[in-house]
């Protein structure tokens, strides 16, 4: 196996194709965090963006597409805020996790969302996650019936409290593809003041990840299209979703709502018109990303597997650090009960910083 590493914006026209086409030659590899779209754009924002090329012989076989950290440590594309990873390969191909690393002159690459297909070549240092996800093979109304034979008092609760939203506030529009770039403003706002609230790093607070949605909402490209789904009252927003579209696949990404209308839970109408929308768009799949949320219980259908972890080609100081730095996160987020106390301690010390 021959590996050349390059920046995304050095991969040729052919380069392209072949990605999208071993893309389109697997589900597990429809996600639109995996296309050449996403890479190219984070790479106009984060200059360590980098694609391992791997070729046999003359033929291209696969692309990697990671982040050059420091220390020889390669992670996702856009870290922490990539919701899938893979090596994107043809079909039947096999590759070894530590030659790869070693072609890429890596000593660690790390994972959050690693697709199960590829957790076996990963090796033992991988912790299984649950990705809730809507699926909808036979359309809107089915997932809706289904849905409310096993969570009829959600939905009926949902669908009441938005026709009194209607009442109180005016008509509720929704659109899928808005492209009012105020919506997407409001959208940051509202999330970065969730993140602070609840005790999270604010990520609309970095640049290049701010940057980064912007990029995404402004570009469209094969594979990857920034969909911004708005959903008003009148012409007030009052819920907003920005996420990532394929031709069959919707990755929910940053949800928000106005939390003074919270009583009318408007962010579980916004996702249940999202869907209707995306059904009828030809989309049959919504990933909901990782997490045991209240709405996200409420919505799914089932679960993907994902993983965290990493892979490491040899021992050395630099590897068995950077596994005791990543030691605690990963403790706590392999134990759901502990995760939670966490996420109600962040709320806490949120809540104590604001008072004072």
């Amino acid at each position: 196996m021959k590996v050349s590493v390059v920046r995304p914006q050095e991969l040729g026209s052919e380069e392209l194709a072949s990605w999208r086409r071993m893309q389109g030659s697997a589900p597990a590899l429809a996600n639109p965090f995996l296309s050449p779209g996403f890479t190219l754009a984070t790479a106009r924002v984060r200059p360590t963006t980098r694609v391992a090329v791997l070729e046999e012989g003359q033929t291209v076989t696969g692309f990697l597409p990671f982040d050059q950290g420091r220390f020889r440590v390669g992670r996702p594309v856009g870290p922490g805020v990539s919701d899938c990873q893979a090596i994107i390969h043809s079909p039947g191909w096999e590759w070894d996790a530590k030659d790869l690393l070693k072609g890429c002159q890596l000593d660690v690459w790390e994972f959050d969302h690693l697709i199960a297909d590829q957790m076996a070549a990963a090796g033992k240092h991988i912790s299984p996650r649950n990705a809730p996800i809507i699926e909808m093979p036979a359309g809107y109304e089915a997932y809706l019936a289904e849905r409310q034979r096993t969570s009829k008092k959600i939905f009926r609760s949902t669908f009441s409290k938005l026709r009194k939203l209607e009442r109180d506030l005016g008509a509720t529009r929704f659109e899928f593809d808005d492209q009012d770039p105020q919506a997407l403003d409001v959208l940051m706002r509202w999330k970065s003041a969730q993140y602070r609230r609840t005790g999270h790093r604010d990520r609309f607070g970095v640049r290049w990840i701010a940057g980064l949605v912007w990029e995404l909402f402004q570009t469209r490209s094969e594979g990857c299209s920034g969909t911004l789904s708005v959903l008003r009252c009148d012409e007030r927003v009052v819920a907003v979703h920005f996420g990532l579209r394929s031709e069959s696949y919707l990755s929910c990404w940053f949800p928000a709502y106005d939390v003074t209308l919270a009583k009318y839970s408007p962010g579980l109408g916004l996702h249940l018109r999202m869907a209707e929308a995306a059904a009828a768009a030809g989309i049959q799949y919504l990933d909901l990303g990782k997490g045991d949320e209240e709405y996200k219980r409420s919505l799914k259908t089932g679960d993907l597997i994902v993983a965290e972890g990493w892979v490491d080609r040899l021992l050395s100081a630099r590897t068995l650090a950077r596994r005791l730095q990543q030691a605690p996160r990963r403790f706590v987020v392999s134990h759901p009960p502990l995760a939670r106390a966490v996420r109600g301690a962040l709320k806490q010390l949120a809540t104590m910083r604001r008072s004072t």
